[in-house]
């Protein structure tokens, strides 16, 4: 699949390996993907971000994707959900953290990096980069660009998803700042 990707998705892809390590993670995740596709300039996809003002809250994205890795990787939607059972996750996580420390409801997931040497993809991370190829065949379009990771970005519900329709980047929004009205989704 990766001979398929244009330049900018490959940049993706070096970039999220890169947030992966400055984060000490050990394996490569949905957020990393996003924090590389901000990280570009002249792209389809920073063309959206921009169009839809992310580019200049990108510290307020940070913080959202912060939040959620506080609260175990839980997104907004299990959150409301929990709540609708009487459970406040706020209140669950500050109590964690009183006994356990600050952060300790962070997802660490260990990756096969101790034997390989190399970061690998978590199955969501992997996921987005697969959605992203159904996206482009969906488009008629040969390669797979940073666009179509983004769209697959918004199209995968979790706590990426959530972050991004917070900041105003839905599918349907992004689809419409990148490539105007009109355009079918990708299953």
């Amino acid at each position: 699949m990766f001979e398929r990707f244009t330049q900018d998705a490959r940049d993706v892809v070096t970039g999220c390996v890169e947030h992966s390590e400055r984060a000490g993670a050990d394996s490569i995740t949905e957020e990393h993907v996003l924090l590389a596709m901000l990280d570009q300039e002249g792209t389809r996809a920073a063309f959206a971000f921009a169009a839809l003002g992310i580019t200049h809250r990108r510290a307020s994205v940070e913080k959202a994707l912060a939040d959620a890795r506080r609260r175990g990787g839980l997104s907004k939607a299990d959150s409301d959900a929990l709540a609708g059972l009487g459970i406040d996750l706020a209140e669950v996580v500050s109590k964690i953290e009183e006994t356990h420390g600050q952060g300790a409801m962070q997802v660490g997931r260990k990756s096969k990096r101790w034997w390989s040497g190399h970061r690998s993809f978590t199955p969501e991370a992997k996921s987005v980069l697969e959605k992203s190829l159904r996206i482009a065949l969906g488009r008629g379009d040969r390669e797979i660009g940073g666009e179509h990771v983004l769209l697959a970005l918004t199209a995968r519900p979790g706590v990426v998803a959530d972050v991004l329709a917070e900041h105003g980047a839905t599918y349907e929004t992004v689809e419409r700042a990148m490539f105007g009205g009109g355009a079918a989704k990708a299953g």
